[in-house]
């Protein structure tokens, strides 16, 4: 299930995760595709709280999404609790134009500020 988490500006959304189902691209998508509508580009703080994956769905919806959306983020920040949710934000990279880079949970404020940074 996603959760949309409260962020501090328009350009930046945060969604926290456990594991990510078809249904979840349903409400996640529109939120992203609002908010490019408004400000032109987004950053996104994705947060992986115990997270147990994709169904197979949702990593179909996972690869669609970052084909159609790659050139309207600028920034994602991964939070993560394990060593392959690490490893995930470079397997990401060259699938996206958007800069990635990984966070321990215990770090979630600083991957707010890195979001929020002007380049």
């Amino acid at each position: 299930m996603i959760e949309e988490l409260d962020a501090r500006s328009g350009d930046v959304l945060g969604f926290k995760s456990d594991k990510l189902h078809d249904e979840d691209y349903k409400t996640f998508v529109p939120r992203v595709d609002e908010a490019i509508a408004s400000e032109g580009k987004v950053r996104i703080l994705a947060w992986f709280h115990d997270f147990h994956g994709w169904d197979a769905h949702a990593l179909w919806d996972d690869i669609n999404f970052a084909t159609t959306h790659c050139t309207k983020i600028e920034r994602i920040a991964l939070v993560g609790e394990k060593t392959w949710e690490k490893w995930m934000a470079k397997v990401c990279a060259p699938f996206t134009m958007a800069k990635i880079k990984y966070f321990d949970s215990g770090e979630i404020d600083n991957a707010w500020s890195w979001l929020e940074e002007s380049d």
